[in-house]
């Protein structure tokens, strides 16, 4: 069997999706990815099986793309092998340990949590994801040494940084000699991704939007395990997470605070508010006025408003049910932090729109 200098921890549906569809389109992709199920759940068997099957998987990409309709099935080739922390562990200690170059990750923010048994001398299936990558760098470190790559595609502000600083914890105690190479050989790297996945198909693949993005902070070293439209190389993520925040999650946290002042009456999904001529209609009103000016002020015009035509486009997806009651979860919190942590950012860039829509909001949340 042929080397996979790819691999990568999780077999959601999102990276089904997003990464190893890249990967599988790309004329210089890196290598074949290994793919590791790192929580051991027996139930997901079938679709770790059929991840590596030689016909491969399908995705489907369906929505609106430039005001258009995209609706076409691709298949993914791009996976060699599957294994489970659970039962193959030799074997993925082995192609960490020789074959990899880049190590990717999207364990779910879950996975990230401390576990009782992370202190632990060996490896032990309940410790929590970064643990178990201590361990197979732990393996690494003591075979060749080699330097490698980590990419975590969690949804985690400063992923690479968070993932770093829990491994060099939990490998100083382990060996000084250990951290020391973890803090000079192997690069963490930060990214933002960001596609909407809606559907699984049985027994693998996945229904997804057009829109894609795997922004990479770039660093010294830098290895890229492909090219692709989707992915960009930016010099500092915190413009893209802005315009994440403040534009696609502001949008559905604006349009799902209406949704329950309503009731809850009239629509279930997204979708259906975008076609409510007089929603739709307060929605772009809300982003020219209230919203815009804050990115003019900032130096982010041009880009704001290419985002914005695609943040209308996918809240307009015909093929996506988008929940407004999945998104009303934690809603109280996500006001905090996307409309009235915007309302102080707007203020702190010089913004002088009025916003009575925005601070209507920020005020009660405040409030409350």
């Amino acid at each position: 069997m042929s080397t996979t200098p790819i691999v990568q921890f999780g077999t959601s549906r999102f990276l089904q999706a997003h990464v190893d569809l890249f990967l599988s389109q790309a004329t210089d992709a890196l290598g074949p990815v290994t793919v590791v199920q790192s929580s051991g759940d027996s139930a997901r068997a079938r679709r770790l099986a059929a991840l590596a099957a030689p016909e491969g998987y399908p995705v489907r990409i369906r929505g609106i793309r430039n005001g258009q309709v995209i609706d076409c099935e691709q298949r993914v080739h791009s996976v060699l092998r599957t294994l489970s922390t659970a039962t193959d562990w030799s074997a993925i200690t082995c192609i960490v340990t020789e074959e990899a170059q880049i190590i990717l990750s999207n364990t779910s923010d879950a996975g990230f949590r401390p576990a009782p048994a992370d202190m632990g001398e060996v490896f032990d299936q309940s410790m929590s994801f970064p643990a178990k990558l201590t361990h197979l760098l732990w393996a690494r470190f003591r075979e060749n040494a080699r330097p490698i790559q980590v990419m975590p595609t969690e949804l985690i502000a400063r992923n690479g940084d968070v993932l770093r600083r829990l491994v060099l914890d939990l490998a100083r105690p382990l060996s000084p000699d250990f951290a020391d190479w973890v803090s000079a050989d192997v690069t963490f790297v930060n990214s933002l991704v960001d596609r909407i996945v809606s559907e699984a198909i049985e027994p693998a693949g996945a229904v997804a939007e057009p829109y894609a993005l795997w922004a990479i902070e770039d660093c010294p070293g830098l290895l890229l395990p492909c090219t692709d439209p989707a992915i960009q190389v930016v010099p500092a993520l915190a413009p893209v997470e802005t315009r994440k925040l403040y534009l696609l999650n502001l949008g559905h946290s604006y349009l799902v605070d209406g949704w329950l002042a309503r009731g809850k009456t009239g629509a279930e999904t997204v979708r259906d508010l975008m076609e409510t001529p007089a929603i739709l209609d307060d929605l772009k009103s809300l982003y020219d006025k209230e919203v815009l000016p804050a990115f003019v002020a900032a130096g982010m015009a041009e880009e704001a408003i290419a985002y914005i035509d695609t943040v209308l486009d996918r809240f307009a997806n015909p093929f996506l049910a988008h929940r407004l009651a999945d998104i009303a979860q934690n809603h109280e919190e996500k006001l905090e932090r996307r409309i009235a942590a915007f309302v102080d950012w707007a203020t702190q860039q010089g913004s002088d729109a009025a916003m009575p829509r925005l601070r209507r909001i920020s005020q009660r949340e405040r409030i409350e």
